[in-house]
């Protein structure tokens, strides 16, 4: 059997055999590790400074991880999920 070919990591630059695609917005970004795909690729909260890697929350053209840090920038109509009454 012949050697895998090496793809480098867009984030470390590592030589890897087992790196992988992510496609995106029309772009094609090559990873060998979800950490450096989630440090190239998820937003950064305009709050806190941390990765948004679930959901997030969205107010206009900015992202926040939760509500409750778009809210302490301003963005009062975010709130967060209720759940159901037991």
């Amino acid at each position: 059997m012949g050697e895998r070919p090496l793809a480098r990591c867009e984030t470390c630059g590592n030589d890897y055999d087992m790196a992988f695609e992510i496609r995106a917005q029309g772009a094609t970004h090559v990873f060998d590790s979800f950490e450096c795909a989630i440090q190239r690729m998820a937003p950064v909260c305009e709050h806190c400074g941390c990765r948004v890697i679930g959901h997030g929350v969205q107010a206009g053209d900015r992202w926040y991880c939760c509500a409750h840090c778009a809210r302490e920038e301003g963005a009062d109509q975010i709130v967060d999920r209720v759940g159901a009454p037991a």
